[in-house]
């Protein structure tokens, strides 16, 4: 009894196993496609780099302040390059080391003129094998051609000129201009020849004496750029980013970045990471269902829902809600979690709701608070409903997520700089329409899951137990024992079923309706029969006896579909009584056979199945305790303990119940709870005396004569 078994309609095998498999692989696929194609959709006619043309005009999506990377760094360039050059002092060796230079070529050009041995050719071609200067052959020609004191005077006149050029600071932008000033600077004594050969010697020797410093230019540039502060450029939702046919630049493709409206120039990242996600997930869905094997969500047709509902859900949140600027905090996810938490359990739709959430934001704007804002939510909203017993309880629920929404959206965007106060409560309401949207819409899709997977919801179930009920009042009329005992029976159950927490409203309208079959043919059975006209059909052949008792079954599962009751309640009807015997009839039948082998034992016994599930099985016991209880009137506390003893005993020994997941602990606690509960049903009376009667009737007979 302690080995859970599936329940009835959910066969196991190698087709389920192919069938979950294969629900996995799609949903998969599904979701992939949901996270891929927006994007692609999305990013199919948008730019992807500068300098290309727009092709429509785009809109900013939402309001957004952000750091311009771009201005930034265009500003700062402009800092930079407004920083001039940066150049040394002036270096007084270099002039130095220039007149010396031209000593040395002055003395070259007085030793090759004084030269005896030289004919004039080799002189002219030493003079313009100079190394330091380059001497044109007329000017060399000229200096050979000068006598000794003209050249004298050029000598000195060239030192003069080149020491008064070199005091001054000289740069690499101002060396051609004092070339160029050289005719002014030499002595207007000096012939226009001789003035020539002095600016031939001196100019070339003319050099930068401050020097350029690339060191502290680039300090003095990179000092400019750090006084320039990041620049935040500001967008209006629904302002144009971009004109249809306008030119792409820097500052418009950052913009397109910033709002994901610019196509990646690489998305093989993006696939990429995607398929890694919807990956992990499946692994862990995987891993829980492995676990969870014995939940009714585990059967192929409740997976098949489920993911239906998920992959609507999700791609109607990636294609048309994300994206947007106050319709996500409008999106009513929590309707999704909290369907899952009434049909199935709060475990199962925390998980799912977390997939969920974490899959409407992958690689969305404000990520972080858009997967919170879902999921806590959620999880509290899925606390709070519990049964969801009420309409009341789904706009309860509702409020409560709203509330907590409001509090996510406050926490996350109240110091935000980029969202002014009508923006915060612009979110902050959003936030409270959409918890109560979605506890509406939780009633919705509890109602479609309960339709399309035949599951008894707690308002359905609190529905069909009404005493107006048709089927119920039908019972009433035709059968009224039946229905006494199906009330008596109905408490017997609901108490044992919240001792060791099962369902105790399912088990309550379960036992009511059990017995509906004895409604068809009330007189058949002793509860309808009047108490001193009992008829134990003994005059019937005990076989046909025993095929108009059993016969309650099935007539009350044809009613149950009939009245169209849940699955799930026909359940009750088909496994109260398992597979036992109609022990009376069959006593009968052995006692006027020779022998008990002749006696066919298929025709007393109950068509089953045994009870699947916990709640079948204590409406099982309790049944039959109760008819013994009403049959055997036990007076004391030990005859009703032992009765409730044996009755739990008779189907325990037969194995009615090894297909339950009921323990012996289990079975105790059942016991104790009839125990408490038959003892107050049958609890003794009061019987007036004589006199206290007598006091009565004279009483009346006082108030009637006045």
């Amino acid at each position: 009894m302690s080995k859970k078994q599936p329940a009835p309609r959910r066969s196991s095998g190698f087709t389920q196993g192919v069938a979950r498999v294969l629900i996995l692989i799609i949903t998969c696929i599904l979701i992939y496609l949901c996270l891929v194609l927006p994007d692609v959709i999305n990013q199919a006619n948008m730019p992807v780099a500068v300098g290309e043309v727009a092709n429509q005009d785009i809109l900013a999506p939402y309001s957004i302040t952000y750091e311009s990377k771009v201005y930034t760094e265009r500003a700062r360039m402009e800092a930079a390059a407004a920083v001039p050059p940066v150049f040394l002092p002036p270096d007084p060796s270099i002039a130095r080391r220039q007149l010396e230079t031209l000593n040395s070529i002055l003395y070259y050009i007085s030793t090759v003129r004084n030269d005896p041995y030289a004919t004039r050719e080799q002189k002219l071609e030493d003079l313009e094998a100079l190394d330091e200067i380059k001497l044109n052959p007329s000017i060399a020609a000229q200096i050979l051609a000068l006598n000794d004191q003209d050249w004298q005077n050029i000598d000195k006149e060239a030192r003069r000129v080149l020491e008064l050029v070199m005091r001054d600071t000289i740069r690499n932008e101002n060396v051609a201009q004092i070339r160029s000033n050289l005719p002014a600077i030499i002595d207007f004594a000096f012939p226009t020849e001789q003035a020539q050969v002095v600016i031939a010697l001196v100019s070339p020797l003319i050099v930068p004496t401050s020097l350029y410093s690339e060191e502290q230019t680039n300090l003095a540039r990179e000092q400019a750029r750090a006084t320039i502060e990041p620049i935040s450029r500001q967008i209006i939702a629904g302002e144009v980013i971009v004109r249809r046919g306008q030119i792409i630049r820097e500052e418009d493709l950052e913009a397109l970045n910033i709002f994901g409206l610019a196509k990646p120039s690489n998305q093989t990242d993006q696939y990429v990471t995607n398929a890694i996600l919807v990956g992990v997930l499946a692994t862990l869905s995987v891993l829980y269902f492995n676990r969870r094997q014995d939940q009714d969500f585990y059967d192929p047709k409740h997976l098949s829902l489920i993911a239906i509902v998920f992959v609507i859900f999700l791609g109607l949140g990636r294609f048309l809600v994300i994206d947007r600027t106050i319709v996500p905090y409008l999106y009513p996810v929590a309707a999704f979690g909290l369907t899952i938490a009434i049909i199935y359990n709060f475990e199962f739709g925390t998980l799912l709701s977390l997939f969920l959430s974490i899959l409407l934001t992958f690689g969305k704007n404000r990520e972080a608070e858009l997967t919170i804002f879902y999921l806590l939510p959620t999880m509290v909203g899925m606390l709070t409903i519990g049964r969801a017993r009420n309409i009341g309880s789904f706009i309860g629920s509702g409020f409560v997520t709203g509330l907590l929404g409001m509090a996510v959206v406050t926490a996350f965007r109240l110091g935000d700089v980029y969202t002014d106060m009508v923006g915060l409560s612009t979110l902050v309401i959003a936030s409270l329409v959409n918890g109560l949207l979605s506890g509406s819409f939780a009633l919705l899709l509890q109602f479609v899951f309960a339709q399309v997977l035949d599951i008894p919801t707690t308002l359905q179930l609190i529905d069909i137990s009404r005493p107006d009920h048709p089927l119920l009042q039908y019972i009433l009329q035709n059968a009224p024992g039946t229905y006494q005992h199906s009330l008596l029976v109905a408490n017997l159950c609901e108490q044992a079923a919240g001792a060791i927490g099962a369902d105790r409203l399912l088990i309550r309208v379960g036992a009511l309706f059990h017995d509906c079959g004895k409604a068809n043919n009330p007189q058949f059975f002793v509860e309808n029969q009047v108490k001193d006209k009992i008829d134990a059909h003994d005059d019937l052949d005990p076989a046909t006896a025993a095929a108009t008792i059993i016969q309650h079954v099935p007539d009350g599962v044809a009613l149950a579909k009939k009245y169209r009751l849940p699955s799930r309640i026909i359940d009750f009807i088909r496994e109260h009584h398992g597979t036992m015997l109609t022990v009376y009839q069959y006593s009968q039948a052995v006692a006027t056979a020779e022998s008990p082998e002749e006696v066919d034992k298929s025709l007393f016994t109950y068509p089953g199945p045994k009870p699947q599930s916990r709640e079948t099985a204590i409406l099982m016991l309790a049944d039959g305790t109760e008819a013994r209880a009403r049959a055997d009137a036990p007076r004391t506390d030990e005859e009703l303990r032992e009765l409730i003893q044996k009755s739990i005993a008779m189907y325990k020994d037969a194995d009615q119940l090894d297909e339950t997941d009921l323990t012996l602990k289990d079975l105790k606690t059942i016991e104790d709870s009839f125990f408490e509960t038959l003892q107050r049903s049958y609890h003794p009376r009061i019987k007036y005396p004589q006199v206290q009667k007598k006091l009565e009737e004279q009483a009346e007979s006082a108030l009637a004569e006045e």
